[in-house]
Parts: structure tokens; C-alpha cells; sequence
């Protein structure tokens, strides 16, 4: 429930953040968007889950990589510029770079400072590789660099970063992406697939806790960047699993009743009313090349591991079609 009008918004805060938070907080059922979990310390802490036991997706998808990103250079072909959406810290980038001899490397992430310390580790492990970071939310489409030339572009969007979006919203990204990289362009893609239930609710909240601190850490930016009073110990971390969508879903729910401000409102939560926060879509082969056709791209090739746990497909931005 939105009340009066009462605190004014620091002046340096985003105003995407701003506007997000309020209409998250305004409506019958409470929801921000997860791409605001990626302050410096949300960074950090997502980088904390990769490296957990449960955390089975980036694990898995890097020993994919380690097989099988040299038949992703034959079909990519050398001279590329790599442009990876949400590049984070690049842990997985060196082995893709490594591969494919690119003409350069564009990383483009919403976190500012995350992004320029990952950008300058990369460039001296590849010191001859020109590298263009671009501070921006990829969600919508991007300019890249004159610098890059008229070099044929791989985009490179690993981690299933596509999960945590709905089937219309992660249509119209990849339907950006193909507009920032242009047509004859290759994108390499990680999804991750449907699974058994309990293994999928242990991967997103860990025995450690340190998912449940990400989660919170939400409450924790609109405090400090939006002049908020959430008090953040009234809210626990939940993950569930929704079969009918085939998703995870990550909620903060309210452990008793609450009334806080945030961007200048205030607002009241009941016990046991949730914000979510983050979902992560679960694919199967078909509802996978389903999406990525949809988004203006025809799969080429696709590698998974033994276990199928996770995927990562090479797709190609053709030609606008007229007729079948």
C-alpha cells in the first residue's frame, strides 16, 4: 500500500532505480526488477554464489566452455569483436577470448566500478586485445564503439541471464541484441535446463546463506541510494519453485507487519506479503530454440554436459524473412 508523500530522493540516485522501486512497491503485488541487485556489493556477493557447492550453473557452464569453446571459434571463424551483455567479472570470458581471436573485446555491464576493475584485470591477461567497457543496461539497444570497426560481432551472454526474464521481456532482448550486433552476428548464449526440484531450490538458497544476503542486500541499496528506512531484518529470503512456469522465483517476505519510506513515499507491507525479486525460467532443448527464434535468431550448434544440467548455443541473427 503506497502512503503520503513524505522524504525527498537523494539527487544522485538513479532515476530508472527511483522510478522501479516506487511502481514495485505501489502495486497489489510488490516486485523490483532484478537487474537493481547489482550494486558493487550485490555484484560481489553474486560472485560469492558462483563459486557455492549448490551453485551448480556457473560450474558447469565453465567446464562447458573449457571442451567446447574451440569448435565455437570454427564456427565463429577468427577476427570477431566479442561483445558480452552483463560481462560482471568476466571470470568466464577468458576462456571464449582465448579461443576465438578476436579484433577486440566489448564488455557492457550496469555496474560502473565492477565493471572497469574486470575490464582492466582482462586487458592485462590479454594485453594486445583492445578492450571498449561500456557502462549501460543491455536490456535495451546499445551503440558500440567506432573503435571496433566493421569487425564481425559475437555477443556472448553466458550464465542464463536470460532465465531471470519472462518470456516477452527475454523476446525483446534478444531481439536488442540482434539490433546492437547487426545481421551475419553470432551470439553464444548459456541457459539453464528444467531439473529436479530440490536441486534447483538448493542452488538458490544455499545452506550459507549468502544468496539470502544478495536478496537482502536489495533493501540494503534502496536505504542507502534512495533515502530508505526499510528495516531489512523484517524481511527473510525465499526461493520457491513454479512448475507452471517453469521458474524459480526469489521473493523478500515480510515477517511482520512493516511501514517504511523509500524515493520519497512511504509504504506498508503485511506479514507474510512478499517483494519479488528475481526470476530464473528453466528451458528444455525445444522451448530454448523456441526463444532464441523468436528473438530473431536461428540456432546453429548447442553443447550440454552429461547430466544436461545446463546448455550453451551458438545462434546466428539472420536476414528479416517476408514468406516461410
Amino acid at each position: 500500500m503506497l502512503l503520503e508523500a513524505e522524504r525527498e530522493t537523494k539527487p544522485d540516485a538513479d532515476p530508472a532505480f527511483r522510478a522501479d522501486v516506487i511502481a514495485g512497491l505501489s502495486g497489489e503485488r510488490k516486485a523490483i526488477p532484478a537487474r537493481w541487485f547489482y550494486d558493487r556489493r550485490g555484484s560481489e556477493l553474486f560472485e560469492e554464489i558462483t563459486e557455492l557447492p549448490e551453485y551448480y550453473p556457473t560450474r558447469t557452464e565453465r567446464a562447458l566452455l573449457e571442451v567446447y569453446a574451440c569448435d565455437v571459434a570454427k564456427l565463429a571463424g577468427p577476427g570477431r569483436a566479442v561483445v558480452e551483455f552483463g560481462s560482471g567479472s568476466s571470470a568466464k570470458t577468458p576462456l571464449l577470448l582465448g579461443a576465438v581471436e578476436p579484433s577486440s573485446y566489448v564488455p557492457i555491464d550496469i555496474s560502473g566500478d565492477f565493471l572497469r576493475e574486470s575490464a582492466a584485470a582482462l586487458s592485462q591477461r590479454f594485453p594486445g586485445l583492445p578492450v571498449h567497457p561500456i557502462e549501460a543496461d543491455f536490456m535495451h539497444p546499445i551503440a558500440l564503439p567506432q573503435a571496433i570497426g566493421h569487425a564481425p560481432r559475437l555477443g556472448f551472454f553466458p550464465g542464463s541471464t536470460v532465465g531471470n526474464l519472462t518470456a516477452p521481456t527475454a523476446v525483446d532482448l534478444l531481439r536488442a541484441m540482434a539490433g546492437t550486433l547487426g545481421v551475419g552476428s553470432m551470439l553464444l548464449i548459456g541457459m539453464d535446463r528444467v531439473k529436479d526440484e530440490a536441486a534447483l531450490i538448493a542452488a538458490y538458497d544455499d545452506a550459507q546463506g549468502v544468496t539470502a544476503a544478495f536478496n537482502l542486500n536489495l533493501l540494503h541499496r534502496i536505504n542507502r541510494e534512495l533515502d530508505g528506512d526499510i528495516p531489512v531484518e523484517a524481511f527473510r529470503h525465499v526461493a520457491r519453485w513454479n512448475d507452471a512456469e517453469a521458474r524459480i522465483e526469489m521473493h523478500l517476505e515480510a515477517v511482520r507487519d512493516v511501514r517504511f519510506a523509500a524515493a520519497g513515499h512511504r509504504f506498508a507491507i503485511r506479514q507474510g506479503e512478499t517483494i519479488h525479486t528475481e526470476n530464473s525460467h528453466k528451458y528444455d532443448r525445444r522451448s530454448a530454440r523456441l526463444l532464441l527464434a523468436a528473438g530473431g535468431w536461428a540456432p546453429i550448434a548447442e553443447w550440454t554436459d552429461p547430466q544436461d544440467r545446463f546448455a550453451i548455443l551458438l545462434a546466428e541473427v539472420k536476414p528479416p524473412r517476408t514468406a516461410p
